[in-house]
């Protein structure tokens, strides 16, 4: 069992008032809150040791760079990938994307076939629209059905041995669905197929494996999972990282550099140019290690009890239609009530302190698909509580009072 009083005096912003109400707050799939013990190594950093890194041979710059290579670590051991060098420091999941899309732009020719599924972010639909008119490849997607689960008999279909890149969510951020990855990766894997899975919304519910799941990269960023923005990951099996070209050229990810040519740093130098946001690198470590000690096993309990709660109260409120119904997902409940815009609702709940997410949330084809402007979306965290969850529900039939 959680001990849930102790856990939520470790964040501070828990404890304000929005518009005069007990803030609650329901936007974990946006981002998640931050951890004194979190805070304090941000602050510790800035007051203490501040300065760049790899470079100097000062004290500071070794204490910094000592702190960060730890922090990498410290990702490496949560993800269990085989090298440290194998996790790459980015400015976030987007970023990670970006970059294994530039990569690809070398590797690919026309022909060539990638996949992505229906339930992804726009992060996860771009670059790989962006690569395709680049390279001339073409791209196919994984359907869904109407209860937000992927059609895998689809996916069988279009596989073939011009499959050069699949990629999907792990978990789908706009109805809390869990893709079945393994059986994605494996299957892709027989046609010799690289995958790239999307863990941002994962890795706040889950502990990924990566080696166990055998997947070729593997994405997430720290602001889900209890730290700072700005800072993500990229882990990347060594020998496709060894394949792919730098993504950016500067500082840091060279070896030697003259006017007539420039030779490029190993992993995870390679993809790491300019001065990265040490202080973010540094805090995800400590997120990392706070959420380890929460019990990745216990917040997943939790997390669920919180859905079922939820969803058990809120699908008694007549007019009101849940999506993303499938049978395996996270704490997501996407909602809307019959006649009314999803912003109206979200508009009321702030008025009562409540802090949900509307609009399509960056997933306009799921949105598309279900012939609906968007959605109010309630994401729970393992500090939320069940008395909040009533307090939303509460909120909810006095938006449909006040609008209907």
């Amino acid at each position: 069992m959680l001990d849930l009083k102790k856990i939520r005096a470790d964040f501070p912003i828990l404890k304000r008032e929005v518009n005069g109400k007990p803030l609650v707050y329901f936007d974990n799939a946006a981002t998640s809150q931050t951890p004194q013990q979190v805070i304090d190594v941000i602050i510790d950093y800035y007051s203490n040791y501040n300065a760049n890194i790899h470079r100097g041979v000062h004290a500071l710059s070794q204490e910094a760079t000592d702190k960060y290579e730890a922090a990498r670590h410290t990702i490496q051991k949560h993800f269990n990938a085989k090298h440290a060098h194998e996790i790459i420091y980015t400015s976030g999941t987007t970023h990670s994307i970006n970059l294994i899309a530039n990569g690809f732009a070398s590797l690919l020719k026309k022909g060539d076939e990638i996949i992505v599924s229906a339930l992804e972010h726009h992060s996860n639909i771009v670059p790989w629209q962006m690569l395709c008119e680049k390279t001339g490849a073409i791209l196919k997607v994984i359907p869904m059905n109407q209860d937000g689960e992927l059609v895998m008999h689809e996916y069988d279909n279009l596989l073939n041995e011009n499959t050069k890149l699949v990629f999907t969510n792990h978990i789908s951020n706009a109805l809390g669905t869990i893709n079945p990855i393994e059986e994605i990766i494996n299957k892709a894997h027989q046609v010799g197929a690289a995958v790239l899975i999307d863990g941002a919304q994962a890795c706040p519910h889950v502990k990924p494996d990566v080696q166990d799941l055998d997947v070729d990269f593997y994405v997430a960023s720290a602001h889900k999972m209890c730290g700072p923005t700005g800072v993500g990951m990229l882990y990347g099996k060594e020998e496709w990282l060894n394949k792919l070209p730098p993504y950016q050229g500067g500082g840091e990810m060279i070896a030697e550099v003259s006017f007539t040519k420039t030779t490029y740093a190993g992993l995870p130098h390679k993809f790491e140019a300019g001065t990265p946001n040490i202080c973010g690198g540094i805090a995800f470590g400590a997120a990392i290690d706070y959420m380890n000690t929460i019990g990745f096993d216990a917040i997943a309990k939790y997390e669920h009890e919180l859905l079922e709660y939820a969803t058990k109260a809120l699908i008694e409120i007549e007019g009101l239609k849940i999506y993303g119904t499938a049978n395996n997902k996270t704490s997501v409940v996407s909602f809307n009530l019959e006649g009314i815009h999803p912003y109206d609702v979200g508009t009321i709940l702030d008025k009562l302190g409540i802090a949900v997410r509307t609009g399509h949330h960056c997933a306009q084809p799921i949105m598309d698909f279900f012939k609906i402007p968007g959605t109010v979306r309630a994401s729970f965290a393992f500090y939320n509580t069940k008395e909040e969850i009533d307090a939303l529900v509460s909120g909810v039939k006095k938006a449909k009072m006040m609008l209907s």
